[in-house]
């Protein structure tokens, strides 16, 4: 019943947002396009959505603009153009809006849409991620770390994907307790590491199951616990992760603990499916 009711919310939505909309409100016109787009209570129609964000965008409604120069960078529901994403990206950047920037940034970077100019891009992204948009901190920390568009200055680099870890970005949580262990321009910190490890393993970051496998056979930041270690060294074994290290400490485990660290793998595995 309750699918039921947010079908009828939607709907009653949408046609309000068509009646407003009838009236020049460019906010409705948006609004239509993301129903269109979510397929939320209505067929899912990228087409529709584009072109009702065309319409707002030329409302002047920045959201819009921004949607539209996504759907026309990845060709979806519309040819794809780069030069009229970057058109459109830049018209809302000027706004001061964080997404235009960052998308913008993007296109500076790859040279698409826009000649190739990392110091636009890192200039775009840095502001993006100064406004607090999470894939735009993680971005300006490979720059940092890389030294494009920027100086290298791997400090710079560990406070921007901090940044991001602590909003809840699994590949930030990851990169960043990769670099807690290893102290790149920081402290050696295995608790905190330990903390972005797991959350980032929960996520699905496969690379940070395996590494969690080893800092609990190691005792790094935690107990050493065998059975914990296998446990995420068999969840990233299922998933493709080869290490031939911890395979050995697994199969040497004595069998009751062996059959332990499995049937929490599944368990965890089932939790997953079932999105708990």
């Amino acid at each position: 019943a309750h699918g039921c009711n947010s079908v009828i919310a939607t709907k009653t939505a949408l046609k309000l947002a068509e009646e407003a909309a009838g009236k020049g409100d460019k906010q409705a016109h948006t609004l239509i396009a993301r129903i269109h787009e979510g397929g939320l209570g209505v067929d899912k129609d990228e087409k529709k959505a584009a072109e009702w964000y065309m319409k707002a965008a030329d409302l002047g409604d920045v959201p819009a603009m921004v949607s539209l120069g996504t759907m026309l960078a990845a060709g979806k529901g519309v040819a794809k153009d780069f030069n009229k994403a970057a058109e459109l990206y830049e018209k809302a950047a000027l706004t001061g809006d964080a997404l235009a920037n960052y998308n913008l940034g993007l296109l500076f970077l790859k040279g698409e849409g826009k000649p190739e100019n990392p110091y636009r891009a890192a200039a775009h992204i840095r502001y993006a991620a100064e406004k607090g948009v999470a894939r735009a901190q993680y971005d300006l920390a490979a720059l940092y770390q890389s030294g494009t568009g920027v100086d290298n200055d791997a400090l710079e680099a560990s406070t921007w994907l901090s940044k991001a870890a602590e909003q809840g970005m699994p590949e930030a949580q990851f990169d960043y307790a990769v670099m807690l262990l290893r102290g790149f321009g920081l402290k050696v910190d295995g608790a905190k590491a330990v903390k972005y490890l797991i959350a980032a393993a929960e996520a699905g970051i496969t690379g940070a199951q395996n590494r969690l496998g080893r800092v609990y056979a190691e005792g790094v930041g935690v107990e050493r616990d065998a059975k914990e270690a296998a446990k995420w060294r068999l969840i990233a074994k299922a998933n493709g992760v080869k290490d031939e290290e911890l395979d050995v400490m697994v199969n040497t485990l004595p069998e009751a603990e062996k059959a332990e660290a499995e049937k929490a793998a599944a368990l965890w595995r089932e939790k997953k499916q079932v999105g708990q």
